[in-house]
């Protein structure tokens, strides 16, 4: 069985658990499913809002499917996150990628 499809059996027992929804994001953002990652990583973020790398991630594949000022918004959302929890290497990658963005 796919590995993505062994995570989605897991959600189904676990709907809530931001490490599943983090790794299932993972797996369609690999396999090019830039917006299912999307969600994915939002709702690994609505399961907790301190799942640091979650935004980086998402900002990636929002900005891989066009969408940059979406990736710019959940960068900046990180960024806040990141300082609020005080983790200098979190606010250091995603301020790095929040500069190298182009409009």
């Amino acid at each position: 069985m796919p590995r993505i499809d062994r995570i989605r059996q897991m959600l189904e027992k676990s709907p809530d658990d931001a490490d599943l929804r983090y790794m299932l994001a993972q797996e369609l953002a690999t396999a090019g499913d830039h917006a299912g990652a999307a969600e994915q990583y939002d709702a690994c973020i609505a399961s907790d809002p301190d799942y640091l790398y979650a935004y980086f991630h998402k900002a990636s594949s929002l900005q891989s499917a066009g969408d940059v000022p979406g990736a710019k918004a959940a960068l900046e959302t990180g960024l806040e996150r990141a300082t609020a929890a005080g983790d200098p290497k979190a606010i250091s990658e995603l301020s790095a990628f929040l500069e190298g963005l182009a409009d």
